[in-house]
């Protein structure tokens, strides 16, 4: 009797692949004609951009700002924290107006001053955020821009931003 139910039951059968690859192959195909499409520029193409540049002449692009670099030398500052000792050590450059270079170079000892009192206080929670070098950085400009004068430092570039 075990012999005759063996012989009676289907064994299950195995579900086609070839619908799973038709299909994989399609997406694949429809992906690459799209980004075909993007990259190539025939659709969501900006031709304002290749327009604009055809059509301006070269004496309406406009110059660059005439400005110099004034550069600070290294400062090593050592944080305040409630562990070991953390040295920052930063430089920086300022941008400035090349008419006011003179004037920014003449009270650069205030300016360095100033940025070493502002990064004294610091703690090293206050350096380790991912965003905290972008805040350091308007706050950094702010106080320059006061000892400097209004319009006379237009950017603080930092060049180096070290926490040992």
């Amino acid at each position: 009797m075990t012999d005759e139910t063996v012989e009676t039951e289907d064994a299950p059968k195995k579900a086609s692949k070839l619908p799973l690859i038709i299909g994989l192959v399609l997406a694949l195909a429809g992906g690459g004609g799209g980004f075909y499409a993007v990259y190539s520029g025939m659709i969501l193409g900006d031709d304002s951009a290749e327009v604009a540049e055809e059509s301006a002449p070269a004496e309406e692009i406009e110059a660059l700002p005439d400005v110099v670099y004034v550069g600070m030398d290294p400062l090593i500052v050592s944080l305040t924290s409630s562990g070991g000792a953390d040295y920052l050590r930063f430089r920086a450059q300022l941008e400035v107006p090349s008419d006011h270079q003179e004037e920014v170079e003449r009270v650069l000892p205030r300016v360095v001053d100033v940025l070493n009192g502002y990064l004294r206080a610091l703690n090293t929670s206050d350096i380790e955020s991912p965003d905290a070098l972008v805040t350091l950085r308007s706050q950094m400009l702010r106080r320059v821009q006061i000892v400097t004068g209004p319009e006379r430092v237009s950017d603080l570039l930092v060049m180096e931003f070290v926490l040992n």
